[in-house]
């Protein structure tokens, strides 16, 4: 075995994760094992998360946690990536002698060269030249039988809080044949579970790099069908929807799909008319009533996820009680809040009315509080329900303990289900009732497959539970969105 080794710590949302997951095969195919003692590692790469204020001095504080181990572990080189180092590419350089590369957000492959110990310090790129393909080396680092497939880069939206177009360019959509091979191969490895995500996944495929032939447009709707259809794939999960009128095949997709879950992820931001125009959302209120509404009426058990920024500039309190009147009627599962961060690249940041910090924490603790009243109410009503659940791994307080997740339940961020009773392996699926529930976990008992409904669901094979095993890692994340923090 290689005595060379690497240690990841890779920051921010689950499209950075992929992309560390790519890196880590970069390095793999390059003879490196990955360590998960930083004092160990002879290569230590930061992927770092640019986004907002909080996430730039999280992703600070690891590198230079990771530096001191240049001084006193066996580190002898020291990587940062990411969209930090793609904001600031001169300023880290300059700040931070101690790092002998910097890579930006489209330049994962570029860690090939650094490890052949022939590139430059600064390999920070045009962060639209780089789109993840199904060819590209990739180590996974999710538990159990769940990954992450990117299907675009970029984003073509105008929102007045968000960076993200300046760090990662505009939308790029995957052609359809590609994402299908990359989820065969997942599936292939013991992946029963596919996470679809992007920056704007609604408008997967409207841009110029969506086009599948010639002056054909491939379709949101149209992937989808095809990744469900893979052998093997179980859920299909949709992240990062935009809130604009759905079309009819995605909503029947998610109604009625066996393998699609019922599940939607659209982040809303705010339901007051004036903080929607002034956070350029292109819409208003009634449009995100008509949206949560017709969700509601025609996908049967719908689990809905979305997200509100609160202390925007020149956001009211009349404005904060209309979005806390919006989240008491729309009753929604999950709910992720942020304090607005003013970036100095944003639009919102030359807004007048800049709301003071302690305001916005206030609000912040407002809705929070409000939404786990709400989320108290939707994790009872699960209480005697039989449910498929995927199975984990062993419960990080009680070794003896399982855990896992049903359909309703995104990976790292929306609670688990604990389950007694029974023998189960990562990756697998079975069939739960529900005992208990608290505010965002469930505790479930495993049912004999003549007890279900449906049985239990298809085991894992031993032959691909043991590639999945080996071709996963236990990667270091930590997300600086406020996800872990805020969730509901």
């Amino acid at each position: 075995m290689s005595s060379r080794k690497v240690h990841f710590v890779s920051l921010g949302c689950p499209k950075n994760r992929v992309d560390s997951e790519v890196m880590l095969g970069v390095a793999r195919a390059a003879g490196y094992a990955h360590v998960d003692d930083a004092a160990e590692a002879e290569v230590i790469v930061v992927n770092t998360c640019g986004f907002i204020g909080e996430a730039k001095k999280e992703s600070i504080d690891a590198i230079f946690e990771m530096a001191q181990h240049k001084e006193r572990g066996s580190c002898k080189r020291l990587v940062v990536a990411g969209c930090l180092s793609q904001r600031h590419p001169e300023d880290l350089a300059r700040e931070m002698p101690e790092v002998d590369h910097f890579l930006g957000s489209s330049d994962m492959l570029k860690l090939g060269r650094v490890l052949a110990g022939d590139a430059e310090r600064m390999l920070v790129g045009n962060p639209a030249e780089w789109l993840i393909h199904a060819g590209d080396p990739r180590t996974l680092s999710t538990p159990g039988g769940s990954a992450y497939v990117k299907i675009a880069e970029g984003c073509n939206r105008t929102c007045s809080f968000c960076v993200i177009p300046d760090l990662r360019g505009v939308q790029r959509s995957r052609p359809i044949p590609d994402v299908v091979r990359e989820v065969e191969q997942l599936a292939a490895a013991g992946v029963r579970e596919i996470n679809l995500i992007s920056q704007d996944t609604i408008a997967y495929g409207r841009d110029a790099a969506g086009r599948a032939q010639g002056d054909a447009r491939a379709t949101l709707a149209q992937l989808v069908q095809q990744v469900a259809d893979v052998p093997g794939v179980r859920w299909v999960r949709l992240f990062y929807l935009y809130p604009e009128t759905m079309t009819d095949d995605v909503i029947e997709l998610l109604a009625d799909h066996p393998r699609v879950v019922p599940y939607v992820d659209m982040p809303l931001q705010h339901a007051a008319d004036a903080m929607l125009r002034r956070m350029r959302r292109g819409h208003g209120g009634d449009r995100l009533r008509r949206v949560v509404s017709t969700l509601r009426e025609r996908v049967p058990n719908l689990t809905f996820r979305t997200a509100f920024i609160v202390g925007h500039p020149g956001e009211t309190d009349a404005e904060f009680e209309e979005l806390c009147d919006f989240v008491r009627w729309a009753e929604f599962e999950r709910v992720g809040v942020f304090r607005y961060s003013d970036e100095e690249t944003s639009r919102s940041h030359a807004l007048e009315g800049k709301v003071p910090a302690r305001t916005a924490a206030n609000r912040y603790r407002r809705l929070m509080t409000l939404q786990r009243r709400i989320a108290h109410k939707k994790s009872a009503a699960m209480i005697g329900r039989e449910l498929d659940v995927l199975v984990e791994g062993t419960s990080d307080e009680h070794e003896y303990v399982l855990m896992g997740r049903h359909a309703g339940q995104a990976p790292e961020i929306d609670g688990q289900v604990y389950l007694s009773g029974g023998e189960v392996r990562p990756g697998e699926m079975c069939r739960v009732r529900i005992t208990q529930a608290s505010d965002y976990d469930l505790v479930g008992e495993l049912l004999d497959e003549e007890e279900g409904e449906r049985g239990a669901a298809l085991p894992l094979p031993p032959e691909l539970g043991a590639v999945a095993a080996k071709r996963r890692v236990a990667l270091r994340v930590l997300q600086t969105d406020g996800r872990e923090r805020q969730q509901n």
